[in-house]
This record gives structure tokens, C-alpha cells and sequence, in this order.
């Protein structure tokens, strides 16, 4: 454009600023800087973006960028993964910031995303180790929900979340590991999509972590970005541990697709009574099950008879507290001095000394459990020919109330904060274990304009269905037009 200031581009998703580019309506450096004047001016009120690289970014978009699908769309990228050589990840901790640890190679998913011709503006908020469901470190200042600052973002991708969703950039990098992509998308009203295991590569420094049950996306505002950015950043690394099943046709194709006939269960179970329990979360689930049948899709209660299985938190937190022990002793041997337990804060303590308690018969018999766990899970999407239950998609609320306030986690002390964590996050993390695509949409308000996310989870490889899905319920019911009080 020949005008800078001519279009707001605030508002435009990714799909949308990338076509300005490629019409030449608008420049790479344009949206670069309208980019950075938006984060400057709010990101003091939200605290998501934790360090910037602002001048790199504008050298990036005034000289030759790859001609991707996303050719000078701003992007940011969490501050936990996603390596850049040369560049600065501190996981949420100040023993990395303050040794100034720098990153030798680039990441697969870094490259996928400069190949597609992203210009990454810098690092949003993280909790420290991704290990909780707040973006509240010790290291930096709270992530601030924009629709009421007093709340949480969410964790472990809220900086990201915080910052798409007040408009300071279109998409924003996250990663899952217990539900970090959805539950941030649900706190702050955004699409966040896990995909399903081995979509996209931790290659070439991580081949599994979490036993498996991590995973890289992105949290956008529209069904379509998030659909067109997973195209450009999937694919396999040679001798990643796992292969995800082909997808017939792009993802971006399955928007605007017909939705077919589903069958599809909504949550009909009760996680148990530890965890809580909001109306406002039922009635989301409710009123997207009148939606899918207004599409045409068989709902009926139903909920996977393993799902709410008890010994399941054992198990997956016994995995968790493995890998925590083990990324530790590898950033000791970097660093070349221990890391003391008063550099942790204490959740991430916990998680050490459990896991370097842990004997190699524990480990693998965890791994045995969950994966013979899984099985059952996918009874419930298997066919009924094969054996199964039949059905293609699980509603589920995302989280089981709105935004905690800052604080609410750690409130009660040390020990109580582990059983919040879990108290609110009673349907995510089975789904990193299995290895399913789940995403989270904003299809529902409490009555004081907080949002609430709907989950919908499909079999393993089943993206396009969750897309085609999603793009409907957005047609449907769509979120575009709300703002949060704090944006730019």
C-alpha cells in the first residue's frame, strides 16, 4: 500500500494480511511495523511479549524473504521451544536468562515457520518448564488476560494467547503438552488446535518428551489460519519417532467443506469430585451440541468409559517428573554447574526430586499403563466393525470454569496448588497421551464477558475433520467481532 497508515491491518488475520502482501496492497515492512507499534503500546498492559527483536524483524522484512503462504505476516514464538541459532529460549527461568544461553541450531518447526515466510517479532511469556496451566514465573511478571487483566492467560502458551488475542499480532507459536494450546485459547477466546502426535517435528534436538505427549501449533483467531498455518509447518524429520498419518488434502481446503453427518457424543460423565464443576462450562457444551445437530449431525450423550479412569493422573505425572528431572540434568551439563532447588520455583522442585526417584522399572511401567490406557480410549472412535463405539467426535469443555484470577494457584500454598492445576484441567491431557487432534473454540461468554472454550477431539489423524468442523461452528456461532477491553 502506498499509505502505511491507510489500512488497519489490527484486525486481519493471517490469511488476510498474507494476501495484502501478495496483491502488494501492503508490504512485509508495513506489517512488521504496524506489528511492533501495536505491541509497544499495549504489550506494557499485558506483559505477553517478554523480549523483543524488533530490529532483526525489520531487517528480515525489508530484504528477501521466502516467498511461503505467509510472506511478511508478523508472528511471535513462545519462549519455551522452536529454537533459533544464535537467539535466546529461557523456558521461563532466570538461570537461562541470566547465563545468556544462546541456541546452536535452528529447530525444524523455526525453519518450517521462516520458510513460510513468517517475521518472528520476539518471545511471549511462559511459565517456568511449561509445567502449569498459568503463565505466572517467577522469572518475568504475569501474562494479563485483555479481557480482564486481573485474570489468568492460561499456560503454558498465555503469552501467546494474550497477545493474539488483544490484536498485537494475527498467530502466535504454542506448544501442548497436558493442554497448552487449548486451555490459553480458551482463557483468552481463541482457536487452538493439538494436533495429533508427529504432525509437526520436535527434530533435530528432541525426538519425544513428555513420553510423547508433547506437540507444536499455533493459537489464531480464525479456523482458517489455524488450518493454513498447520499446512505450512507439518512434516516429518527423518528419524522422528513417530509418523502421523497422511492427510488426504490440505487442511486449508477443509474449510468451507461439508460437514456430513457425525456422530458425535457430548460429555455425559463427571471427571470426579476434585475437580470443579461451572455451569458456564455445561452450557457451552449444551449449546454446541444444538449447533452440531443444526448441521446435521447425530449428538447424543456419550463420554469414553477410560477417560476419567483415576490412576491416569498418577501415571502421566509420573512421565512428567521424569523428563522435568532429565531436561535439568542436560541444562546442568550445558551451563556446567548444578542448578540449586532455590532457582526452581517449587512445583518444578517437586517434579525433579520425584523424578530422579524414579526407577527404570516405574518409568517404563508408566508407559505401560498409559499405553495400554490408550487402547481403551480408542475404542470409543473405532469403528463398530472393528469393535468400537462409533463415534467421530467428543464435545468437552476445554477447562471446567472460566479464568482463574492471578494468584489462584499458588493462594493456598504449595500443596494445594497441584490439585488446582488439576481441578481445572480434568480433559486435556488424555489427549496427549493418545496422541489425538483436539481443538479448542470460543463459542461461548459467561455473563461477564469472560470466555469459554468448547473442546472437540476426533480420532488420531482426523485434523480435517476437526477443521471442517470447526469452520462450520464458526459460520455458525462466530466470534470475529469480539474484543477484549485490553487490545490494540
Amino acid at each position: 500500500m502506498t499509505d502505511a497508515t491507510s489500512l488497519d491491518t489490527t484486525w486481519l488475520d493471517a490469511t488476510a494480511q498474507a494476501e495484502l502482501v501478495r496483491t502488494g496492497r501492503a508490504t512485509p515492512a508495513e506489517l512488521v511495523d504496524a506489528a511492533i507499534e501495536r505491541i509497544e503500546r499495549v504489550n506494557p498492559r499485558l506483559d505477553s511479549v517478554i523480549r523483543e527483536r524488533f530490529d532483526a524483524a525489520r531487517a528480515e522484512a525489508a530484504g528477501d524473504l521466502p516467498d511461503g503462504p505467509f510472506r511478511g505476516v508478523p508472528i511471535l514464538l513462545k519462549d519455551l521451544g522452536c529454537h533459533v541459532a544464535g537467539e535466546a529460549t529461557h523456558y521461563g527461568t532466570s538461570f537461562l536468562r541470566d547465563a545468556d544461553v544462546r541456541w546452536p541450531v535452528d529447530s525444524h518447526l523455526a525453519a518450517r515457520f521462516r520458510a513460510a515466510g513468517f517475521v518472528v517479532l520476539g518471545r511471549t511469556n511462559v511459565p517456568e518448564f511449561g509445567t502449569t496451566i498459568t503463565t505466572e514465573p517467577a522469572a518475568n511478571p504475569p501474562a494479563r488476560n485483555p479481557y480482564d487483566t486481573d485474570r489468568s492467560t492460561g499456560g503454558s502458551s498465555g503469552g501467546s494467547a494474550a497477545a493474539v488475542a488483544a490484536g498485537l499480532v494475527p498467530v502466535a507459536h504454542a506448544t501442548d503438552g497436558g493442554g497448552s494450546i487449548r486451555i490459553p485459547a480458551a482463557e483468552c477466546g481463541l482457536v487452538g488446535l493439538k494436533p495429533t502426535r508427529a504432525r509437526v517435528s520436535q527434530g533435530p534436538e528432541v525426538g519425544e518428551s513428555w513420553a510423547g505427549a508433547t506437540i507444536d501449533g499455533v493459537v489464531t483467531r480464525t479456523v482458517r489460519d489455524t488450518a493454513a498455518v498447520l499446512d505450512a509447518i507439518s512434516g516429518p524429520m527423518p528419524g522422528d519417532p513417530y509418523a502421523a498419518p497422511p492427510l488426504l488434502r490440505p487442511l486449508a481446503e477443509e474449510v468451507g467443506a461439508p460437514v456430513g453427518r457425525l456422530r458425535v457424543g457430548l460429555l455425559d460423565a463427571e471427571p470426579g469430585e476434585q475437580y470443579l464443576r461451572d455451569p458456564a462450562c455445561r452450557a457451552a457444551v449444551e449449546r454446541t451440541g444444538r449447533l452440531l445437530a443444526d448441521l446435521g449431525c447425530d449428538v447424543e450423550p456419550g463420554t469414553p468409559g477410560a477417560m476419567f479412569d483415576p490412576e491416569f493422573p498418577r501415571w502421566f505425572t509420573s512421565t512428567i517428573a521424569a523428563d522435568v528431572a532429565l531436561t535439568l540434568s542436560a541444562f546442568e551439563r550445558s551451563l556446567g554447574r548444578p542448578i540449586e532447588d532455590a532457582e526452581l520455583e517449587p512445583r518444578n522442585q517437586m517434579y525433579r526430586a520425584v523424578g530422579r526417584k524414579l526407577s527404570a522399572e516405574r518409568y517404563l511401567g508408566a508407559r505401560t499403563w498409559l499405553g495400554s490406557w490408550s487402547r481403551r480410549m480408542a475404542q470409543w472412535w473405532a469403528p463398530r466393525e472393528h469393535g468400537g463405539e462409533g463415534f467421530d467426535l467428543l464435545v468437552t469443555p476445554t477447562i471446567a470454569a472460566p479464568p482463574p484470577e492471578l494468584g489462584w494457584f499458588t493462594a493456598a500454598g504449595e500443596k494445594e496448588e497441584g490439585r488446582r492445576i488439576n481441578s481445572l484441567m480434568p480433559y486435556t491431557s488424555q489427549f496427549n497421551v493418545t496422541g489425538q487432534p483436539a481443538v479448542s473454540l470460543p463459542l461461548h461468554r459467561t455473563g461477564q464477558g469472560l470466555p469459554v472454550g468448547v473442546q472437540l477431539v476426533a480420532a488420531v489423524g482426523r485434523e480435517d475433520l476437526l477443521v471442517r468442523v470447526a469452520a462450520a461452528l464458526e459460520q455458525a456461532a462466530p466470534w470475529a467481532d469480539h474484543r477484549p477491553p485490553v487490545s490494540a
